[in-house]
């Protein structure tokens, strides 16, 4: 399993543009096979940095997942919006492994 971060560089005047991008990927991202983890818009901080995070099995898997967004009407027209509002500034993937697992239980003091 690899987990896969994006890292967005975004407008803050358009905020509510990715903030209806990321309630789009919430319901495609699963859809086309991918196990969503969040979308993440600025709260305190940064206001231009968001994150997308998700897990797919592996790279192979990656590339037919993608295939399959590119191709759906949902996934075209999320993209025609990001590219109509201009939200996105910059996007950085990286594809990540979990090495810290099995993780301990919660311990409440």
């Amino acid at each position: 399993m690899i987990t896969c971060f994006i890292r967005y560089d975004i407008d803050p005047f358009k905020l509510e543009a990715y903030e209806e991008y990321a309630r789009n990927w919430g319901q495609l991202i699963p859809a086309c096979g991918a196990d969503l983890i969040g979308y993440y818009a600025p709260h305190e901080g940064s206001a231009t940095t968001a994150y997308g995070i998700y897990n797919i099995e592996d790279l192979a898997a990656y590339e037919a997942y993608r295939a399959r967004l590119r191709n759906s009407a949902g996934g075209r027209a999320n993209y025609d919006l990001a590219k109509r509002e201009a939200f996105i500034r910059r996007e950085d993937r990286l594809f990540l492994r979990q090495v810290s697992a099995p993780h301990a239980p919660l311990v409440k003091a």
